[in-house]
């Protein structure tokens, strides 16, 4: 179970953090979060989780950090979007992402 919540989150994270650096949508996007700025950092800092989670397959310490850093990356995705009153149901997947990294740092160790 925890390689498969592993790599469906590395692929993830890789994926939609190639997204945020490449992809005009996703400039409009953080444009109406009120993030425009950050928005290439979000794609680095994800992609980089993304690395890490595989990493954390042979060293399980890199592993949990990078869990740990992308549950906190989600947990400000979270708040964001709540703070810009999206609907709930577009607040779901980052507190459901949120919830996957934070339980595989926590069974990683």
């Amino acid at each position: 179970m925890f390689l498969i919540v592993n790599l469906f989150c590395a692929l993830s994270f890789l994926g939609y953090g190639v997204s945020c650096i490449f992809s005009p949508r996703m400039v409009v996007e953080f444009d109406r979060y009120r993030l425009g700025k950050y928005r290439v950092l979000t794609g680095v800092l994800q992609v980089l989780g993304a690395a890490g989670l595989l990493l954390g397959i042979l060293y399980e310490a890199v592993g949990m950090l990078a869990a740990a850093g992308l549950s906190l990356l989600m947990l400000a995705g979270f708040i964001t979007r709540l703070k810009i009153r999206d609907p709930i149901l577009l607040c779901l997947p980052s507190l459901a992402y949120m919830a996957l990294c934070a339980w595989l740092a926590v069974v990683s160790r």
